[in-house]
C-alpha cells in the first residue's frame, strides 16, 4: 500500500461532495432557501438526508483513517529522531484522541438530524468543530516540531494559520448561532427569510460554518505531501491457539 497519499485526496473530494451535492439537492427539491442554510439542515429531510448520512458515514472512515496514518507517522519520526522531544509524543497522542473524536461527532451530525435527536445532534457538532479545531491545533504544533525531517515550513504557516481562522469561526458560529434561535420567530428554521428575526445572526453562523467545513477539508488536504513517503502493511494476524482435529479414515478388511 504505496500509495496512501490518495487518502488525504479521498477524505477531501467526498466531503466536498457530500456537502456541494446536499445542498444543490435540498434547494432543488424545495426542502431549504437557497439563502445559505446550514449543513445539516441541508440534509434534514429525505431522500438529501439519507445519501448525506451514508457519504458522511463513509468520509468518517476515511478522515479517521487519515488521522490514524498521521499519528503512525508522526510516532515513527520520533522513533527515530528521539531527539524531537517527549512534547511532540504527548501533542501527537492528543491530536489522535481529538481527532478520533471530532470523527465521532461527524458521524453524529450525519446520522442524528436536529429534527429528530437536537441533543445528539449538538453534541456531535460541537465534538466535530470544537475538537477538530484542537487537533489542527496539536497538528501545526507537531508540523513545527518535525521540520526539515518531514513536511514543509510552508505547509506549517498554512496549518497555523487555518487553527487560527477555526478558532475564530468556531467562536462566531457558535455565538451567532445561539443569538438568532434566540430571535427567531417564523415556523420553519430550514426556511429561514429576513422577516423571521435574527437573519444576520443566522447568515453570520451558517457562512461560519461552511467556511470552516471547508477549512477542514483543506486542512487533510494538505498531508498529501507528506503522506508520499509513507507506506503501509497489511496487518499481521497472528493465532493464538490453533486446534487441528485429524480424523484418519478407518479401513476394514474384508476376508
Amino acid at each position: 500500500m504505496s500509495r496512501v497519499y490518495l487518502l488525504p485526496v479521498a477524505t477531501f473530494l467526498i466531503f466536498q461532495v457530500t456537502f456541494i451535492g446536499t445542498y444543490i439537492f435540498a434547494v432543488l427539491e424545495g426542502h431549504v432557501v437557497p439563502t445559505v442554510p446550514y449543513i445539516s439542515d441541508a440534509a434534514t429531510y429525505s431522500p438529501e438526508s439519507c445519501v448525506f448520512g451514508q457519504l458522511i458515514n463513509i468520509g468518517s472512515v476515511l478522515l479517521g483513517l487519515t488521522i490514524y496514518v498521521r499519528y503512525r507517522q508522526v510516532l515513527e519520526l520520533y522513533e527515530h529522531f528521539p531527539d524531537l522531544g517527549g512534547a511532540m509524543l504527548r501533542h501527537n497522542r492528543l491530536a489522535l484522541c481529538c481527532g478520533l473524536i471530532s470523527c465521532l461527532g461527524i458521524s453524529f451530525v450525519g446520522n442524528f438530524q436536529e429534527t429528530n435527536v437536537r441533543i445528539v445532534h449538538f453534541i456531535g457538532a460541537f465534538c466535530c468543530f470544537g475538537c477538530g479545531t484542537l487537533y489542527f491545533w496539536m497538528q501545526a504544533l507537531i508540523s513545527y516540531n518535525v521540520w526539515p525531517l518531514a513536511g514543509a515550513r510552508l505547509y506549517a504557516h498554512l496549518r497555523l494559520g487555518m487553527s487560527v481562522f477555526c478558532t475564530i469561526l468556531f467562536i462566531l458560529l457558535a455565538v451567532t448561532g445561539v443569538m438568532s434561535h434566540i430571535l427567531f420567530k417564523g415556523q420553519n428554521p430550514r426556511k429561514w427569510y429576513p422577516s423571521d428575526g435574527g437573519w444576520y445572526f443566522h447568515v453570520i453562523s451558517s457562512i461560519s460554518e461552511w467556511i470552516m467545513a471547508t477549512i477542514f477539508s483543506f486542512f487533510i488536504l494538505s498531508f498529501t505531501d507528506e503522506f508520499r513517503d509513507v507506506s503501509l502493511s497489511h496487518p499481521q494476524i497472528t493465532l493464538l491457539s490453533v486446534t487441528t482435529t485429524i480424523i484418519a479414515p478407518q479401513h476394514s478388511e474384508v476376508i
